[in-house]
């Protein structure tokens, strides 16, 4: 994979600035929009104000009109008539400009035939006038009629058209609305999205690290993502690495340490031996208390460097797993059949319960953990008995709990019961006393599982409980 040439920094500001750009575009055109609709409500009042003004002064020119048309005919007088002639022509201008402006054209032509009706009536000889001025007078009352009929249908023009306008404006509304909650939708997905992408390499980081505190050697740390994030991974590697150098140095530390005092051990084991054996001589009873003693505490420092090789290599083996398909149940069972004669001599009753859980573990050391916690049980448990083990499976982990009615754990021994070459104050009556890297050997293993066991408070006994991932 290519590497990121961006750091997180870098690219978390390029999510901001898109995200950013998205709403941002969101709000103009909502902007853009509701700036379009004012100006379109603005040219639409005009329109309506201009439209009412020209059909009352179409009822103003026609009273212009009849008085100059009745006076000349009355009077004969041709300014009067000149009068009236500018009033119609002013009426007939009105008339276009409603008709342009959706004015069907039934109601103009109605009109100026009417105004033509008057206009022949206003030609003729003196003697007919008062006839022609009684005539003119019923044609206006026509005429009145007509231009309340265009203020009625202007008014029904505005009407229709402030309807179109409200359904425009109800129209861009929800568009709008779709428009700014898609936008906030698609803002929400791509931060989800970023975050997620962004948060990823994070998480392995914290994977890696936690792997390098169980001490998961074994696995090199590749991080892709920005180039920060790879730079914090190279450095994690490096320290892997280092651990690794000072783990293995550790263990040839040990062994080296280990095989020096093996030597010297023997041969004092074997000095005492020959002393007590009296090949030196015969021992007087203070010389052989003596002898005694140095046996007792070369064997006791031999079983502790043997122990410390245990644990070592026990240590190194947890890191080396072989998973493997497992029903745990099964597993569980198999180790109390190969510990029934322990069980069965000092009179116990070991129940098991649960389902069976497939987990993908190594099986010797899983084995060999609830092997020896089954062990301690039984060394710790009274005459007559009960051990309990119980396996449930949980969300995403499964819980197998040891539960027996010993003498339990003390208090001060509680939070060191995990440590190499610890052992609690509470033994068992009359038994040896233990190395104290068995509990040590089962964290170690259970912890390179990804799992934790803990001892958990119990009135009587010991409580321990092992949790495995699934």
């Amino acid at each position: 994979m290519k590497p990121m040439r961006f750091s997180f920094q870098q690219l978390l500001l390029v999510a901001f600035l898109l995200i950013g750009a998205l709403l941002g575009a969101a709000a103009l055109r909502a902007l853009f929009s509701l700036e379009t609709l004012m100006a379109q409500s603005r040219d639409s009042a005009a329109q309506a104000i201009a439209l009412s003004t020209a059909a009352q002064s179409l009822s103003e020119r026609s009273l212009t009109m009849e008085r100059a048309a009745r006076q000349s005919l009355v009077l004969r007088d041709s300014q009067l008539r000149q009068r009236f002639d500018e009033a119609a022509g002013n009426a007939r201008d009105i008339l276009r400009r409603l008709e342009d402006n959706e004015l069907p054209p039934e109601f103009a032509y109605n009109w100026r035939e009417r105004l033509g009706a008057i206009s022949e009536l206003l030609d003729g000889p003196p003697e007919t006038a008062l006839d022609r001025e009684r005539e003119v007078a019923r044609v206006f009352r026509e005429v009145d009629g007509h231009s309340a009929s265009i203020a009625q249908k202007v008014q029904s023009i505005i009407g229709a058209r402030n309807d179109a306008l409200q359904a425009r404006f109800e129209t861009s509304r929800q568009e709008l609305t779709q428009q700014v909650v898609g936008s906030i939708g698609v803002a929400a997905v791509m931060a989800l999205a970023f975050g997620i992408w962004l948060a990823r390499p994070f998480q392995r980081l914290e994977k890696a690290i936690q792997g390098l505190g169980e001490n998961r050697l074994d696995v090199p740390i590749d991080i892709p993502g920005p180039s920060d994030v790879r730079r914090v991974s190279q450095q994690l590697d490096w320290l892997r690495l280092r651990l690794t150098e000072l783990d293995a140095d550790k263990a040839r530390f040990l062994r080296h340490v280990s095989h020096e005092l093996k030597t010297p051990l023997a041969s004092m084991h074997e000095g005492v031996a020959v002393l007590g054996d009296g090949v030196a001589g015969p021992l007087n009873p203070n010389q052989a208390e003596v002898v005694t003693i140095l046996r007792h505490n070369t064997q006791l420092l031999q079983h502790q460097i043997e122990a410390l090789l245990r644990f070592n290599a026990a240590a190194f083996e947890a890191r080396q797993l072989k998973r493997e398909r497992t029903d745990l149940l099964a597993l569980v069972e198999d180790q109390i059949d190969t510990q029934r004669l322990q069980w069965q001599a000092q009179g116990l009753r070991v129940r098991v319960e649960g389902v069976p859980v497939v987990l993908p573990i190594d099986r010797e050391k899983i084995a060999s953990a609830v092997g020896n916690l089954l062990s301690n049980a039984i060394r710790f448990s009274p005459q007559g008995g009960e051990i309990r083990l119980t396996l449930v499976e949980l969300p995403g982990r499964a819980c197998l709990d040891i539960m027996d009615q010993g003498p339990g754990v003390a208090e001060a021994d509680r939070d060191r019961i995990f440590e190499p070459f610890y052992r609690g104050e509470r033994q068992p009556q009359g038994a040896p006393r233990g190395t104290g890297i068995g509990l040590s050997i089962v964290h170690e293993y259970i912890v390179a599982h990804g799992g934790r066991i803990e001892l958990l408070p119990r009135r009587q006994g010991a409580h321990i409980r092992i949790e495995l991932p699934c």
